[in-house]
């Protein structure tokens, strides 16, 4: 559809805190602790990434302290309880993308691979930014006046609104209102503005419309 299409260096952060393979269990620690992240990318050479440490790959050194591994599963956890290296801790190869990628492929690959950040790497693999959760949510505060502008210029523009059909939009809900006798067109249109980036649902008060919703 015509709407705009955000991209990963769009909302992500160009100023990483990333460490070395040698850097100790404590430093990373105290790293994670001093910029506020639950993980930090492993970096060797000039800066390629070759692996990511997360709260998650520490926490066995607490955990099987005292026990020892009681199911099969817990083996690969319960190795890295005796890690006091980044590149004994990290997880390789690691879960990156690329700069260009669209939120939705960010926001996939976070939710498949469960993790809440992602190194963000040039061709090469080399560290350009990471992007987070609370990254990919930035583009819900665009005000309202932005998106309907959008919509205005990129949507409508291409898929007129029938006549005396007009929309609002409000906490970036959009709601088309109005008169409509092609009912087919409204599944497009909601389609078409649920694509701009930033809104939060389309909703429908077309009289001759199917449904309160599309």
């Amino acid at each position: 559809m015509p709407a705009s299409q955000y991209t990963v260096s769009d909302v992500m952060s160009h100023t990483a805190v990333a460490i070395g393979r040698e850097a100790s269990y404590k430093e990373i620690v105290e790293v994670m602790h001093q910029w506020k992240v639950s993980a930090l990318p492993v970096l060797e050479g000039e800066g390629r990434v070759v692996g990511v440490v997360s709260e998650a790959d520490l926490l066995p050194k607490e955990e099987f302290r005292r026990d020892d591994p009681r199911l099969p599963e817990q083996l690969d956890e319960a190795s890295k309880a005796g890690a006091v290296l980044a590149e004994e801790l990290m997880s390789s190869p690691a879960v990156t993308i690329h700069p260009d990628a669209t939120l939705a492929e960010a926001a996939r690959i976070m939710a498949r691979k469960a993790v809440k950040r992602l190194p963000v790497v040039n061709d090469v693999g080399m560290l350009e930014g990471v992007v987070s959760r609370s990254d990919l949510l930035k583009v819900f505060l665009r005000p309202d006046e932005e998106i309907a502008e959008e919509i205005r210029q990129l949507v409508l523009g291409e898929l007129p609104l029938p006549a005396h059909v007009d929309f609002s939009v409000l906490e970036g809900v959009v709601t088309l209102h109005g008169p409509v006798r092609d009912r087919a067109l409204v599944p497009l249109l909601a389609r078409a503005i649920r694509a701009v980036e930033g809104v939060v649902d389309v909703r429908m008060a077309l009289e001759g419309a199917v449904g309160a919703n599309a």
